[in-house]
């Protein structure tokens, strides 16, 4: 589990902190201030590489540093194998970080899972993707663009994965416990009302002689490959969990050592495809998905999201000691980064219009200018008719007369003398 992260002279701005809560953490705030970055420093921190480029230091700084904590290892004859606290150098002429310390603060006994919003997926594995002995040092994640976690992930020869394609088409005829899983996480995943259930395995081209998963849909069957950007990524997801576990598992038993008892899940833009009934399943559910794997798994979840409605989701499950809302900023010209205190707001438009989003007005953007407008004009009184007037039109051309605020305009507007 990661518990924090200090940026001096790297990332959006000069200095930003974060001290994480053990279960969920949801980060926000508008595009371009460092939400993203902050997920890569984090996977970074939790697994010794980089998903994609290593961070950069600013242009404004010559002593870049990334410092994290992660909970002390303890050995089975009591001996601190790995402190809490980390601390890592930029090397300008190397090009990559250099930590204060020569094993590697690695996250012992984890799985960890990252889901970048351009469809893309990293797995790292506490026992296959760390050299073995005294010191782990990380040698590497398994790395999935979108042809490869389909298709299945190859190094130099090897198969390090088969891919959702061949893996699914075998679980499912071989009725392993890797099926039922699946199909235990699926249903989790996925709303009640558009379950999502495997279907026959099917052909789809005379070119291409693999089987194909399919899914059981009211209209019929329909191959994996043919689904929505929203239901891919949601079994993207599903799988690849399933998958990492079921290897986990293997893995454990030829090196004769325990099994990962933590999973921490990044997510980027968790929202990403998602229709409105699918926004509000996803956050818990992500939460329960370890628990179908094992039940005494814990899981950490670190999460950046626009939607309001994955925020409203969190309410009812939403723990101020386990939990935590960060908010991103910019305040001029620096980005800054808080935790937010938590208060449940009710529904999606309160929280548009709350201090996470900022919004005036959970409306369009014209209709936010013309209610500012009036609401300014009802503090007014000396007003001339001839402006109050310009207001009602514009106020006309965009609210609709079953809006709450037209009904209140209306009252102000009569008794200024302008007819509806």
């Amino acid at each position: 589990m990661l518990q924090n992260i200090h940026l001096k002279g790297v990332g959006p701005a000069p200095e930003l902190n974060l001290d994480f809560a053990h279960r969920l953490n949801l980060l926000t705030g508008d595009n371009g201030l460092g939400k993203t970055f902050v997920l890569d420093i984090a996977w970074w921190a939790l697994t010794g590489t980089w998903a994609d480029r290593p961070a950069r230091p600013r242009e404004d700084t010559d002593i870049p540093l990334i410092e994290y904590g992660i909970p002390s290892f303890i050995s089975d004859i009591g001996t601190p194998m790995i402190p809490t606290g980390v601390q890592a150098a930029y090397n300008f002429r190397e090009e990559e970080w250099i930590e204060d310390m020569d094993w590697r603060s690695a996250a012992v006994g984890s799985l960890v899972l990252y889901a970048r919003v351009d469809g893309s997926f990293s797995v790292w594995d506490s026992l296959r993707n760390s050299f073995r002995g005294i010191i782990p040092i990380s040698k590497g994640g398994y790395n999935f663009s979108g042809s490869s976690l389909w298709d299945g992930l190859f190094d130099e020869g090897r198969v390090l994965c088969e891919g959702i394609i061949r893996d699914w088409v075998a679980w499912q005829r071989q009725t392993t416990e890797a099926f039922q899983q699946l199909r235990e996480v699926l249903r989790i995943l996925s709303p009640e009302e558009e379950e999502l259930l495997p279907g026959e395995p099917t052909r789809v081209s005379v070119n291409d002689v693999r089987d194909h998963p399919t899914l059981s849909m009211p209209y019929g069957r329909v191959p994996l490959i043919f689904a929505s950007a929203g239901v891919k990524r949601v079994i993207s997801l599903a799988y690849l969990l399933v998958w990492a576990w079921q290897e986990h598992q293997y893995a454990a038993k030829l090196l004769r050592e325990a099994p990962a008892d933590q999973i921490v899940f990044l997510v980027d833009e968790i929202e990403s495809h998602l229709h409105p009934k699918w926004q509000r399943r996803i956050l818990p559910a992500l939460l329960k998905v370890a628990a179908s794997l094992r039940d005494d798994v814990k899981v950490q979840v670190l999460v950046t999201t626009h939607s309001p409605l994955v925020l409203a989701s969190a309410e009812p499950l939403f723990d101020e000691e386990k939990d935590a809302l960060f908010t991103f900023d910019l305040k001029d010209g620096q980005v800054g980064v808080a935790r937010a205190d938590w208060r449940s707001r009710g529904d999606a438009c309160s929280w548009l219009t709350s201090d996470v989003f900022d919004l005036k007005e959970a409306r369009s953007h014209e209709a936010e200018k013309a209610i500012q407008q009036a609401k300014a004009a009802m503090r007014q009184p000396n007003l001339t008719i001839e402006e109050r007037r310009r207001i009602h039109h514009e106020l006309n051309a965009v609210l609709k007369d079953t809006d709450p605020f037209w009904g209140r305009w209306l009252v102000q507007a009569k008794a200024a003398g302008i007819e509806p």
